[in-house]
């Protein structure tokens, strides 16, 4: 078994103030934990992945194919793959969460 604790791993700032961290990784997902700071957003796009998440603290509006959801403190949510998303932080805190990817997913750059 593989473990990966968030204490341990590297934080990676994928857009300004959205931070990232890789944690345990299979064969056929990953989990990786998110901070959005008050006003941040990731800009829309896609990717193979699907994307399940759990939101344990603050409000992030996700703009899925042109619609907005709403998710907060102990909300999931899934977002299929291929399938056009971003996300803002409209609130007045931080959102901390986590996201699991299958197949497994690296941090990504938005700003290359």
């Amino acid at each position: 078994m593989d473990t990966a604790s968030l204490s341990e791993e590297s934080v990676v700032e994928a857009v300004e103030d959205v931070y990232l961290a890789q944690l345990a990784t299979g064969e056929g997902m990953s989990v990786q934990h998110f901070d959005f700071e008050v006003d941040a957003d990731v800009p829309e796009h896609d990717h193979e992945h699907e994307q399940a998440g759990f939101i344990y603290a603050g409000v992030l509006t996700f703009l899925i194919e042109g619609e907005e959801v709403v998710c907060g403190p102990g909300d999931s949510y899934v977002i299929p793959g291929n399938t056009t998303h971003g996300a803002e932080n409209r609130g007045e805190d931080p959102v901390r969460g986590v996201d699991v990817f299958s197949p497994p997913r690296p941090n990504p750059d938005w700003r290359e």
